[in-house]
């Protein structure tokens, strides 16, 4: 069932709308250039975070309910191989999580959308690892 079909507010509007995803989306990048906790998810990025953050951003809307920004620029998000170029293991998924997880505190994002975010947010993280870890099956 979709969010207009259980009169259930889209993400998109829950989060506060383009205002909400993009103190999400600055909090989150603040946060990642910031903390040494994330200098292993820091090192992937370009020095300036400018770009990451709108794409996020774009990407964010659209996942959530909103506009498609990301779409109307890039075309389909196709996640994974976008990411691919990027060596993406365990370390880099709970660095990106635990980044994530702290925003949307900042955010105070009140706790149901917190959650549901974070196992959204979890399934995705995990999906994009693509890199083999050390004693793992090959």
């Amino acid at each position: 069932m979709s969010a207009a079909e259980s009169n259930e507010p889209t993400l998109y509007r829950q989060l506060g709308g383009d205002a909400g995803v993009r103190a999400l989306v600055d909090a989150f990048y603040t946060r990642m250039d910031t903390d040494a906790r994330f200098r292993v998810l820091r090192a992937l990025h370009p020095p300036s975070l400018d770009g990451s953050r709108d794409k996020l951003y774009w990407f964010l809307c659209g996942w959530s309910g909103g506009p498609d920004y990301f779409v109307e620029r890039f075309g389909h998000p196709r996640l994974r191989a976008r990411h691919l170029p990027f060596s993406i293991g365990v370390q880099e998924r709970d660095q990106w999580l635990c980044c994530m997880d702290e925003a949307m505190t900042q955010c105070k994002l009140p706790q149901r959308l917190h959650q549901r975010l974070r196992q959204s947010f979890l399934q995705t993280a995990d999906w994009m690892r693509n890199r083999a870890e050390p004693g793992s099956p090959g």
